[in-house]
């Protein structure tokens, strides 16, 4: 069983959360996170980029003049690249095809993730973390009882409008919901902070998923 420790928000440590390595895969698998990041990458590009090669301008393809005795320079066609008017040399296609990243997939490397920072002893619980305003110093003092000085992803269990508000200015801080954690999230920060709830929910969703998949 791995333990994961559990605070509140002023920093004072409450006790450990058990958690079987079985739910969350048994074991870290580098390649299927490695495949999850750059699926996620892949997705991200806008992929609009286009621009017109020397067979999709107009202009006609016979050569200019003779190769020959004309005192002037070898020419071919006019849509060369290097005339006004011509096609790109290195011209911008339709770009490959995204990378296919399956629901089941990225639902097992977002929990593998999970469990390399758990091992890695960079996950923590924090109950009863919430603002009851949106004030970015509350905020900050928590991350500094913390010890969190590099950068985290604080996952939340519902919407929490002032605590989203609190966090979003920080450095390197992201605030997110625990239903749309995926892989590059949990690892893109050094730390990952759950709220109780937050952690809980994840933690069942996954220990369901085990389950259905050994059944």
């Amino acid at each position: 069983m791995l333990a994961v420790p559990v605070f509140n928000m002023q920093g004072k440590r409450l006790g450990d959360l058990e958690v079987d390595p079985a739910a969350l895969g048994g074991k870290v698998k580098p390649s299927l996170l490695k495949q999850a990041v750059v699926a996620y990458l892949d997705h991200q590009r806008q992929g609009s980029a286009r621009t017109k090669g020397r067979s999709q301008v107009e202009g006609s393809t016979r050569k200019l003049y003779r190769q020959k005795g004309t005192g002037n320079a070898r020419m071919g066609q006019i849509r060369t690249p290097i005339r006004k008017g011509g096609g790109r040399a290195f011209a911008k296609r339709v770009p490959p095809a995204l990378k296919e990243f399956p629901k089941k997939m990225r639902r097992i490397a977002r929990d593998n993730a999970v469990l390399a920072k758990i091992q890695a002893n960079e996950v923590l619980i924090v109950d009863g973390l919430r603002c009851s305003e949106p004030k970015t110093k509350v905020f900050a003092s928590m991350l500094s009882a913390l010890g969190v000085e590099r950068g985290c992803v604080v996952a939340m269990h519902e919407r929490d409008v002032n605590t989203y508000k609190s966090g979003r200015n920080i450095a390197r801080t992201d605030v997110r919901l625990v239903d749309d954690l995926n892989a590059y999230d949990v690892l893109r920060r050094p730390q990952l902070i759950f709220s109780k709830p937050a952690f809980e929910r994840m933690l069942s969703r996954a220990v369901a998923v085990s389950e259905a998949r050994s059944a």
